[in-house]
């Protein structure tokens, strides 16, 4: 269970991580991405990462 938890948090931080980067404008990749620069994608991708904390945190326990 708990290297379920990490794998899962870890791949949701990292999703969550690239989101942020669409979002904002810092990535943009694919190019034809309808994610890029538009901050609501931002806004998810903070969420999912920090899930992926939590779940990483939750392993660790």
């Amino acid at each position: 269970m708990r290297q379920l938890l990490l794998i899962l948090g870890l791949l949701a931080l990292a999703i969550g991580l690239l989101w942020i980067g669409q979002g904002t404008g810092t990535i943009d990749w694919p190019k034809s991405s309808f994610m890029i620069r538009q901050l609501q994608w931002a806004g998810y991708g903070a969420a999912l990462a920090a899930l992926g904390l939590v779940l990483i945190w939750q392993s660790k326990r």
